[in-house]
């Protein structure tokens, strides 16, 4: 699987943008099939599972509520196409959201090719 950060955007509308991402381009397919598989095994689980469809992206950053917030920043983004790399692994990432935020890998996965 081959990947490379294209576009960006935010979640949250301009007045009162939320998160800023950029997009992913390449081997998207797979990652929206893993989004879907997890997504049924989590429900099977009885988890609360969101029901928007997913977007593949990297999460670049969050504004924080109640402060100044350039809606427009991820615009910028929007014509940029950045160099492809090789996907080798896929890490679950915890996020703990507060002042002081921190991220923790749950687990890592290698990423290998699928016999048919």
């Amino acid at each position: 699987m081959t990947l490379r950060l294209a576009g960006g955007g935010r979640f949250g509308s301009v007045r009162r943008p939320q998160v800023a991402w950029a997009g992913l381009d390449g081997d998207v397919v797979p990652l929206v099939e893993l989004a879907g598989r997890l997504a049924h095994a989590a429900r099977g689980l009885r988890l609360p599972v969101e029901d928007r469809p997913f977007r593949p992206h990297l999460t670049l950053g969050r504004w924080r509520p109640g402060r100044p917030a350039d809606g427009t920043l991820t615009d910028r983004l929007a014509g940029y196409r950045g160099p492809a790399w090789p996907v080798t692994e896929v890490r679950l990432w915890e996020s703990h959201l507060g002042p002081e935020p921190t991220y923790d890998v749950v687990d890592t996965w290698p990423v290998t090719r699928r016999t048919p």
